[in-house]
């Protein structure tokens, strides 16, 4: 069967997401494992992700952790900071197949707030033929509810859809529903699987 629509992640396939990169030229790398072993701040933003409100998740977990406030807060005070720089050769592939009338997807796990401040800098994310953000719908990847969810929303399934994500985890949930899926590792790797699908020519794919 024909593929009918391409489901993109967000981070690390669209905008780089690395947390540690980032307080790594902040506070160093040092005090950063420091800090990363203090407080599980990927379990913070999951909370984000499930749609807790973005500014007091994180601001109430720096005041639960006093020696680190400052830092936790940069997680929301510089959080653009943190989520860049965009990978330009995906957007051009989001684009390319927008032209081509093939319908784009995300599915992301992403916070209310954050994908509408996010939205505010990169316009791309506005783009989208239709949006599946897990703190609207308070689940998240590898959840199979959220990849349910968006079959039931587009009445597309199994072989309709191919998806890329930087998680193997998330990739597979994707694959015990049946989907194409894409573990992305670079958007050239990406690029080259969307010309063999026949979903791009190798000039629209550059």
């Amino acid at each position: 069967m024909k593929i009918q629509a391409v489901v993109f992640d967000i981070g690390n396939v669209l905008i780089e997401w690395h947390p540690e990169r980032f307080y790594d030229s902040v506070i160093g790398a040092e005090r950063r494992r420091a800090m990363f072993d203090a407080v599980d701040l990927h379990a913070m933003n999951d909370l984000v992700d499930l749609g807790n409100n973005f500014t007091e998740t994180i601001y109430s977990t720096a005041e639960d952790y006093p020696e680190w406030r400052s830092e936790i807060r940069m997680w929301h005070d510089r959080w653009i900071e943190i989520a860049s720089p965009v990978i330009d050769h995906s957007v051009r592939l989001m684009t390319a197949l927008q032209a081509k009338s093939i319908p784009v997807f995300s599915l992301t796990n992403f916070g209310i707030q954050s994908y509408d401040y996010a939205a505010e800098h990169y316009n791309f994310l506005g783009q989208f033929d239709r949006n599946f953000i897990s703190g609207h719908m308070h689940t998240i990847k590898p959840n199979p509810t959220i990849y349910k969810m968006l079959e039931d929303t587009s009445g597309l399934s199994g072989s309709d859809l191919i998806f890329t994500d930087d998680r193997s985890d998330n990739i597979e949930a994707a694959q015990a529903r049946g989907w194409h899926t894409h573990h992305f590792q670079g958007p050239q790797g990406w690029a080259d699987r969307l010309v063999n699908e026949g979903l791009l020519n190798k000039i629209e794919a550059l």
